[in-house]
């Protein structure tokens, strides 16, 4: 057993009793010790997940707290108003962690004070549809298998799309912070993330705020989750649209609370159009029809005409963010609880 630093485990979750039941059992066959789990019912429909939490609770150091408004940032704010751990660790209630994914993230984090945020790998938890093929081979959660550091000096990467590209620096499904951090910047902003009209971009904002105020983020390969990647197409269009809306809101987002940024943003647009077309370019490059044959599950049939089908329904996800993260951010002006330096 691994000891260290409290670490508060906070997962969301709504109407999911039984994918949250095994990312519950995973976490609590940790290896790392001491930790609570705190999870957040965010606006149910039924008393399911109550009576879940409660009858963990008595053998387990499981908490419950409700949150009745609907939001992924609200939900997580939520969680943080009963958290005093140090340190908090961020996940999904579709996932199964791994034994040593505490102790992982915490020797990240003493790789220095100014470590506020570090994310790990999210592999899938399994890959038997064409639509989970898909996700695995094209949205980029697993950011490789060396660990890196994230700042704005001697560990800035190359290109200057940083660190507005700020998916290149993790997943909210596995993302670990110090609460201290989350603490200084307001928590997550609740017109962004998913269950908001903004979709998503709360996780990107949270990466992007511990960049700008000169803080080290770190990716840990090591620090792994198995997420349960969507099995049909539908529900991957779905998430996909989500994804374009949340990345335009969260650049919205950047704009307004910094309005200086909007100068370099306009500037950095065709280099990031051109990003954006060499990965679509890299992802087309798929086996050949033989290849597919012989591997019916693979997402390579997606490849033609629904590829390009999802791929626009990115961009004109892209294209409604900043009127999403406005609409988003009117509504829940009164909510907001703190604001960038």
């Amino acid at each position: 057993m691994v000891t260290g630093p409290k670490v508060a485990v906070l997962i969301a979750t709504r109407n999911r009793t039984a994918s949250l039941e095994r990312a519950l059992r995973s976490v609590l066959a940790s290896g790392y010790d001491p930790f609570e789990v705190v999870v957040v019912d965010n606006a149910p429909s039924t008393d399911s997940t109550m009576e879940l939490v409660t009858a963990m609770s008595a053998s387990s150091p499981v908490r419950y707290v409700r949150e009745p408004r609907a939001g992924l940032a609200r939900a997580h704010n939520a969680g943080l108003q009963v958290i005093s751990a140090p340190i908090v660790a961020i996940t999904d209630d579709d996932v199964v962690v791994d034994h040593a994914w505490l102790s992982q993230i915490v020797d990240a984090f003493a790789l220095g004070d100014d470590v506020v945020c570090v994310t790990g790998a999210i592999e899938p938890l399994e890959l038997e549809t064409p639509a989970q093929h898909w996700v695995e081979d094209h949205l980029g959660f697993n950011k490789g298998t060396t660990r890196t550091v994230f700042d704005l000096g001697a560990n800035r990467p190359d290109g200057r799309l940083f660190p507005y590209a700020a998916g290149a620096l993790g997943s909210g499904a596995n993302m670990s912070f110090r609460t201290s951090f989350l603490q200084e910047i307001g928590g997550f902003d609740p017109a962004l993330g998913a269950g908001s009209v903004a979709k998503g971009g709360d996780d990107l904002a949270a990466f992007y705020e511990a960049i700008v105020r000169g803080y080290r983020l770190v990716y840990e390969p090591t620090a792994v989750v198995k997420h349960q990647h969507h099995r049909e197409l539908d529900q991957l269009e779905r998430q996909i649209t989500g994804y374009g809306v949340g990345l335009g809101a969260f650049l919205t987002k950047v704009v307004i609370d910094r309005p200086s940024t909007l100068v370099r943003l306009v500037r950095l647009a065709p280099q990031g159009f051109r990003h954006a077309a060499t990965m679509r370019r890299a992802a087309e490059a798929l086996p050949d029809e033989a290849a597919v044959t012989r591997n019916p599950n693979r997402g390579d049939e997606l490849a033609d005409d629904r590829f390009g089908a999802l791929r626009r329904r990115e961009r004109l996800g892209m294209l409604k963010g900043p009127w999403a993260y406005a609409r988003s951010r009117w509504e829940t002006r009164t909510e907001r609880i703190g604001v960038p330096r």
